[in-house]
């Protein structure tokens, strides 16, 4: 069921209707990397978004010993031969890759995480645009979602028990 799968999301219809504007919208919303990463699982293709949020962390890293721990690390994740959770790369792009991390920098990765952004921008995207996790994220019916409601700005009779008035309406006969 499409509530279970959109259940705990915390976000708005306002802001999930920013991620169909376009795929960068979606992932700048930890909410909609969130939406977009359950699709895909039940895809059965979340390997493609687990190795572009791998890529974006090793881009936060900070030293030489980081970069070369992190790269070690998605390569033998998401691109060698045979990997755990082995990304649909081009071989040409895996070779260039294996080159780029004897000597890691944080453009090690750039270009397989392109190409996987794309793939994922003209396929699984459009498809999680029609699907019905986005769709109910859309219409704000996923369970564990509360839409913060605005106060009302009506008033009691409370608010206004010291306020004398300077008239006087008299209903009935005159």
């Amino acid at each position: 069921r499409s509530s279970d799968l959109t259940a705990g999301i915390s976000t708005s219809p306002d802001e999930v209707f920013s991620w169909g504007q376009s795929f960068d919208q979606l992932l700048s919303h930890k909410g909609g990397v969130e939406a977009f990463m359950r699709f895909l699982k039940t895809e059965f293709s979340e390997e493609n978004i687990e190795f572009w949020l791998a890529c974006e962390d090793y881009k936060e890293s900070k030293t030489t010993e980081q970069l070369t721990s992190k790269a070690k690390i998605i390569f033998d994740k998401f691109i060698k031969a045979e990997a755990p959770k082995e990304v649909n790369l081009d071989f040409n792009t895996k070779q260039v890759t294996s080159q780029n991390i004897e000597q890691p920098t944080l453009f090690s990765f750039d270009s397989p995480q392109a190409m996987i952004y794309r793939l994922m921008e003209k396929d699984s995207y459009q498809r999680f645009l029609k699907s019905d996790i986005y769709l109910d994220l859309m219409k704000g019916r996923a369970y564990g979602i509360t839409t913060p409601r605005r106060r009302s700005r009506s008033f009691t009779c409370n608010d206004f028990q010291d306020v004398t008035s300077d008239f006087m309406i008299q209903i009935g006969r005159a």
